[in-house]
């Protein structure tokens, strides 16, 4: 899937700084890993200067490195996204650095699963904060860098990473759900509070994708959460397949999950100049599940 990719993203630029989002600066969170590392090294190959965040200071330096490696721009700012003082930590460091700011992907998250009548309150409340709690005082901080008289020149969006469990609901993660399904309504009132102004803000959410967040929970991957280890992942997940797999993945027309680069690639779309008429949508990235 990510040589797939590559050659999509190649075909868009072929070099480094050349492509869809060239000169523009773009705050994304939950860098490290996953999704979020995925779309700040696209991010960065289509001409965006990338200020990338994570919790995990050494797996966000190497983000950072990588890109620089290559020939693209970007800082890191490490950080819990979810602590008072983040949102103006970041906004400061972007405009000190590179002057604006075009684009912030509020993808930052993890899960925390237990069947509805045995979550405890921090359990439940900690998803919020996460989720829907930090990329609301992020945008809330950036307002005066969007709230500004627009430029039809200027391409600028918000995108809020959301999930099909925020549309459908899924068994043991009514904390996840319940907070997927909130950035979707701040997605909409983002982008008709901010449409005015020549901002976009759009939603997506995502299926099965291959992270620590879907991989199996026999794997180990965990996150410390208030001194606390949180166990991640679901039990008995199957991995990724390099060929449609029918019987793995039945409810998936594609018959198989998505790759992180795949996933990307979605964010990109919508940050990016192609998707100029697109706001207050929820784009679904599923293989075709759940049509």
């Amino acid at each position: 899937m990510s040589e797939r990719l590559s050659q999509v993203s190649g075909h868009l630029s072929n070099n480094w700084g050349r492509g869809l989002l060239v000169g523009e600066v773009a705050i994304i969170t939950g860098a490290g890993q996953g999704i979020g590392r995925s779309a700040a090294l696209l991010f960065a190959k289509e001409g965006a200067k990338v200020v990338a965040s994570d919790i995990d200071a050494k797996r966000l330096e190497a983000v950072v490195n990588e890109i620089k490696a290559a020939g693209g721009d970007a800082i890191g700012v490490a950080g819990d996204v979810g602590a008072d003082d983040f949102p103006k930590k970041i906004v400061d460091a972007t405009v000190q650095t590179y002057g604006k700011i075009n684009h912030i992907v509020n993808n930052a998250g993890f899960t925390f699963d237990k069947m509805l009548h045995t979550t405890p309150d921090d359990a439940f409340d900690i998803i919020m904060k996460i989720h829907v709690r930090a990329p609301f005082r992020l945008v809330r901080q950036a307002a005066p860098y969007f709230r500004v008289k627009p430029d039809q020149r200027e391409n600028r969006s918000i995108t809020y990473v959301s999930s099909t469990t925020g549309l459908h609901g899924n068994v043991g993660q009514a904390n996840y759900a319940a907070a997927k399904a909130a950035v979707i309504g701040l997605g909409k009132t983002t982008a008709k509070e901010w449409g005015p102004f020549g901002v976009r803000a759009n939603t997506i959410a995502f299926g099965l994708i291959h992270t620590r967040l879907t991989a199996a929970k026999e794997a180990g991957a965990a996150i410390e959460i208030d001194g606390k280890k949180v166990a991640l992942g679901v039990p008995g997940a199957k991995g990724p397949v390099d060929k449609p797999d029918a019987d793995a993945y039945p409810f998936i027309p594609l018959k198989r999950g998505g790759s992180p680069d795949e996933a990307a690639g979605a964010v990109l779309f919508l940050s990016s100049p192609l998707a100029s008429y697109v706001s207050g949508h929820t784009l679904e990235v599923t293989g075709g599940a759940g049509i």
